[in-house]
């Protein structure tokens, strides 16, 4: 199981773009406590609160698919380099603004939002340049996964802060993991050769090339899917943990949030280990529908259904639930990867985000009515049957591309032959021209982005033995 991992470690600079990349969205899980206890500080209300995170929510969301297009077109270490800068500087003006002055947080906040570092998409359009094959299932899965820890770690770490001296200093802490985190990011790309744009086939055409009219991605039929697939999957998840959170104010036991929320999110760390490890393609369809399955049997366990002596006791059913979503992020990714043309997947990457965001910021109110409606199974239905609605439009999402066989170098150097000082096969190293990267291993089929019939495995990408 270890195979793929140890492959994929020792592409270079992998894991070095992998920890600062997360190092520089550290930040995004702890920065809506923060600014919650900040704004709730200086009004009393938390509608306010509220408003001021869903600006910069909003903020984050509008831009992903610009910068994308930016990224996209090189110079992504100069992108990183402002956007972490100015996004720092706005939340020093946070810390700094008094508090009669609150309401100016939240054009500021939305300002803030807009120069978000946009690490999650520039990495994850990285990989299909950097990896192949196994070791490509191995990155998505080793990146979702990693991204549990930030789930789990920044909240704690900020409210820890918020705890001890106050949300002024969680603000500015999450201020200066975002600044160094970005610097950081920015060295890494740069050291790998990896910030510039990305080479392109015959298969890309215009959408790949810099001639010729750029074709809006939103008229790709797979890539709307796997948007529309995000935006479902993410109001699902957050609407579950809206469901821990509503559950645990019913019982007037706030430490619930934290017991259960750490092992379903210990249950997606483990899914997405044991999914990296694995052989072979991942089954969109089937992960997909795992994870509507293990949200679903979360109903018959909660109130008003059953009214349990401790919701301690759904901790296993917990984490069999969270064992699928790593798997499941990790493998719409990959195939945003494997379908997105090859100079517009930080652009395909940056529509994901926001489809992302909007299905966060949806979750809010639809979870909220159907508790009050229904109570916390209402909560926990609605969550289930968006996770389900996804998974039916993974039916619908075409097979990956394949790969050919790698060409030869054209110097003429045998398969056998390596990368000076690299340790590397030539013709495999991963990092474009200039630097012994591997070449474009034949030309991908025309039409990849149209939709497969689904059958055996046309629709997941599956191939007989």
């Amino acid at each position: 199981m270890l195979a793929n991992y140890r492959r994929l470690f020792a592409v270079p600079h992998v894991l070095s773009l992998l920890a600062w990349s997360l190092t520089a969205r550290f930040y995004m899980p702890g920065l809506m406590i923060a600014v919650t206890f900040l704004v709730e500080e200086w009004t009393g209300s938390y509608t306010l609160a509220g408003l001021v995170t869903g600006a910069f929510t909003l903020g984050i969301a509008l831009v992903g698919p610009l910068r994308g297009r930016m990224a996209d077109r090189g110079g992504t270490d100069r992108l990183v380099l402002v956007c972490g800068v100015v996004f720092s500087l706005g939340l020093l003006g946070m810390v700094l603004l008094p508090g009669s002055l609150w309401w100016l947080s939240v054009p500021l906040a939305l300002g803030t939002g807009l120069f978000g570092t946009p690490a999650n998409q520039v990495v994850r359009a990285l990989w299909p340049r950097l990896t192949h094959g196994p070791e490509r299932q191995a990155i998505y899965a080793a990146e979702a996964t990693t991204q549990e820890l930030l789930f789990v770690f920044s909240p704690v770490l900020t409210a820890g802060v918020v705890a001890l001296a106050g949300p002024r200093w969680a603000l500015l802490m999450l201020s200066v993991l975002a600044l160094l985190g970005a610097l950081g990011f920015a060295r890494a790309l740069r050291r790998a050769g990896a910030a510039g744009p990305a080479p392109t086939d015959d298969a890309d055409g215009a959408d790949g090339g810099e001639a010729g009219p750029r074709r809006s991605l939103l008229r790709h039929p797979a890539l709307v899917v796997l948007f529309l697939m995000c935006l479902l999957m993410v109001g699902g998840v957050m609407g579950v943990d809206l469901v821990i959170v509503a559950w645990a104010n019913e019982l007037g036991e706030p430490r619930y949030v934290m017991v259960l929320a750490s092992v379903w999110a210990l249950g997606s760390l483990v899914g997405g280990a044991i999914a990296g490890g694995l052989r072979g393609r991942p089954h969109l369809v089937r992960r997909c529908f795992g994870s509507a399955l293990g949200i679903a049997v979360l109903v018959p366990f909660v109130p008003p259904v059953t009214q349990l002596p401790t919701p301690l006791l759904v901790t296993p059913l917990l984490f069999v639930s969270g064992m699928a979503l790593a798997p499941t992020l990790a493998a719409v990714m990959g195939r945003m990867g494997d379908l997105a043309p090859a100079r517009r997947r930080a652009e395909a990457f940056g529509w994901m985000s926001t489809a992302m965001g909007t299905g966060g910021a949806v979750a809010g109110p639809l979870t909220g009515a159907l508790v009050d409606l229904m109570g916390i199974a209402g909560g926990a239905m609605g969550a289930a049957a968006l996770v389900l609605m996804a998974a039916l439009l993974s039916l619908l999402v075409p097979g990956p591309r394949p790969e050919a066989p790698e060409a030869p170098e054209a110097s003429g150097a045998s398969e056998a032959s390596e990368v000076p000082g690299s340790g590397v096969p030539a013709g495999r190293h991963p990092l474009g021209p200039g630097t012994g990267a591997f070449q474009l291993r034949g030309q991908r089929q025309q039409g990849a982005l149209s939709a497969h019939p689904s059958g055996e495995h046309g629709a997941d990408g599956q191939s007989p033995g």
